[in-house]
């Protein structure tokens, strides 16, 4: 099997780790208009300083992105979505030895940052966008998270609807499943996310967090992303996105309660403490 640069230590020290206890992967936007951070890190030298921070505050995997997925979001080409993540995974694992995922649902993408050193494709579109990406993860060797959409980024907030919002993510997952199945990606490779904010209103976010331990049936690590998103803001009387932390804190350790073994956060220094908090409430020990 060809793999290119992909760490394949990396791949199992997160097996391993995710099933021990809750692995924190903290983003890394390199966007000028991503929700929260865009064009905070859009420089290079701010980028790769941002994360060795996350390293030091205790990232178990950095996510980086070069394209937001916000609500009504526009699409960046593929070459726009290159310039801006490459460089960032190279100097990063120049400098530091630590996991590294590239968010997109580019195949193409996808390729080049796994050559160039990341281990985890982590796909909003759960496989969906791109007919060729899981060809890629399964060449490569690489992990691959299958998040859960309704519609796109320019669509997905327009009446999001469910007969039942966790038996409906559920079915998804079993078809994406099936999909990553046959390009030959192993199961054990693969992660679900059940997509807050992704085509869901608030209630469906909030019932996606009290039932999540249902999707724990499939048997592979869930990540969850509540990251200071705008559920949390209308449910706090309408806080924007700098105002979070606190109710982020709170789904972050709702979701590891609940059968979460990953979550992809912002703060990354507060959120593993409250891992940290969580796990050993349950008696995890790491």
């Amino acid at each position: 099997m060809e793999t290119g640069a992909i760490p394949l230590n990396h791949v199992q020290h997160l097996q391993q780790l995710v099933r021990q206890r809750t692995v924190v992967m903290g983003i890394l936007n390199v966007t000028p208009d991503s929700f929260y951070d865009g064009g905070r890190y859009a420089r290079l030298e701010v980028a790769v300083q941002r994360a060795l921070q996350m390293v030091e505050e205790g990232a178990d995997i950095l996510d980086i992105g070069g394209e937001s997925t916000r609500p009504g979001s526009q699409p960046v080409s593929e070459e726009e979505e290159l310039r801006r993540v490459l460089p960032v995974i190279e100097a990063v694992r120049e400098q530091v030895d630590i996991p590294i995922s590239i968010d997109t649902t580019k195949s193409r993408v996808a390729e080049r940052a796994l050559q160039a050193g990341a281990c985890m494709a982590n796909d909003i579109s759960g496989l969906g966008f791109d007919p060729r990406m899981a060809r890629v993860v399964a060449q490569y060797g690489a992990l691959c998270c299958i998040m859960h959409i309704q519609g796109t980024p320019q669509t997905m907030q327009q009446n999001p609807h469910y007969d039942d919002v966790v038996r409906d993510i559920s079915g998804y997952f079993e078809e994406r499943l099936a999909l990553a199945e046959r390009a030959g990606v192993p199961r054990e490779h693969i992660w679900l996310d059940p997509g807050i904010g992704f085509g869901k209103t608030v209630e469906h976010n909030l019932e996606i967090l009290r039932r999540l331990r249902e999707l724990t049936a499939f048997g592979l690590p869930l990540l969850v992303g509540t990251s200071r998103k705008s559920f949390i803001g209308r449910v706090l009387g309408d806080l924007p996105p700098e105002q979070r932390l606190e109710g982020t804190a709170a789904t972050v350790a709702i979701a590891i309660m609940n059968g979460a073994n990953a979550v992809r956060v912002h703060d990354v220094k507060e959120m593993v403490r409250v891992a940290r908090m969580t796990d050993a409430v349950l008696g995890r020990d790491g």
